[in-house]
């Protein structure tokens, strides 16, 4: 590590990243900086980028720190200081493109963190292959009323479910409230294909634990349910990605684990300072994900079961275009007073 002026530069991957402003606290409550979080990144590199290595980022940029201002950054460029990185041509459901940033290497990364970035929103895809998703997430969503202990319920039966099918998955925190299941996939399927088996997957989790788990779309319909937000999985849709840091007072991480954690781990003690220790002892929970990829076919079986069964497609999100067989897009109690 050198020094440059008010900044600190990082040889990494081969090159040299500069960390400006390298003492701007990003985490009041702690009193982390950015260096700090540049710091944390370089711990957990090689899980990092088992993840999402490789792969189209989205970036949500806090300059002045996690309790600042914010927006998102998906349009990204080389600069004269830096005409290493490298982009790749995404879409938006409307048919806009732009160049986002690929996680080619841990350079890739620290550079974004130089600009603020807390949180890497990751494509399901890599950059090499984009009409294909290699991964299915399954996001248990913390709706009004549901507690973190009825969602690591719904994981433990999403998990049984998948291993009825054959298809392995493995879980992570969030971030926040909430658990993300990835399972690994051949590629093979476009997404539409990938969130068909999503809704699949939503639907019959919701036979099975009706008291539990929820696939309804609308929110007035769900109760104290865990959703199963299917259209994480739609083309263009993005997840918080693994071992990132959320721009959150506690500065968590959103942190894979393995399944014989699941009833005891604990969100919000898996922090920037807690979580390399966990990997520096425990290795990586998802080491096997990436070594052993999965066939979607089966919850592809249960969607054409439910289309030949007269069911119609789940809704999609209001940015996306009419789909066929899309039920009306409309919450259902103002569907009513049109009537």
């Amino acid at each position: 590590m050198a020094k440059d002026d008010d900044a600190e530069v990082l040889e990494v991957a081969g090159r040299q990243v500069r960390i400006t402003s390298p003492n701007r606290v990003f985490f009041p409550e702690r009193g982390d900086t950015k260096l700090d979080l540049a710091r944390y990144y370089l711990t957990v590199a090689e899980p990092l980028m088992a993840a999402m290595g490789g792969r189209p980022v989205l970036l949500q940029r806090f300059p002045s720190g996690a309790t600042g201002p914010s927006f998102f950054q998906k349009r990204v460029a080389p600069t004269k200081s830096d005409p290493w990185i490298t982009t790749t041509v995404v879409s938006t459901p409307n048919g806009t493109t732009s160049d986002a940033l690929v996680a080619v290497d841990l350079a890739h990364v620290l550079w974004a963190v130089n600009m603020g970035c807390l949180g890497f929103h990751v494509w399901p895809n890599t950059a090499a292959d984009p009409a294909h998703c290699d991964e299915i997430r399954m996001d248990l969503d913390p709706s009004p009323g549901v507690t973190f202990a009825m969602l690591q319920e719904a994981a433990a039966e999403t998990k049984s479910l998948f291993d009825e099918l054959g298809i392995a998955t493995y879980p992570k925190t969030t971030g926040n409230r909430g658990i993300h299941i990835y399972a690994r996939l051949e590629p093979r399927w476009d997404p539409y294909q990938v969130r068909s088996a999503a809704v699949a997957a939503a639907r019959e989790l919701e036979r099975r634990r009706p008291d539990l788990i929820t696939a309804a779309w609308w929110k007035e319909e769900r109760g104290a349910r865990a959703f199963i937000d299917y259209n994480q999985n739609a083309p263009h849709r993005t997840v918080f990605g693994a071992w990132s840091v959320r721009a959150n007072k506690h500065a968590q991480v959103s942190t894979p684990f393995a399944w014989s954690e699941l009833d005891q781990i604990v969100p919000r003690d898996l922090t920037l300072a807690t979580v390399p220790a966990r990997v520096a002892a425990a290795g990586n929970p998802w080491s096997e994900m990436y070594t052993k990829p999965q066939n979607l076919d089966p919850l592809l079986a249960f969607h054409e079961r439910d289309m030949s069964a007269g069911l119609m497609d789940a809704p999609w999100p209001p940015v996306y275009p009419k789909m066929p067989n899309e039920p009306p897009r409309v919450a259902p109690s103002r569907a009513k007073k049109e009537e």
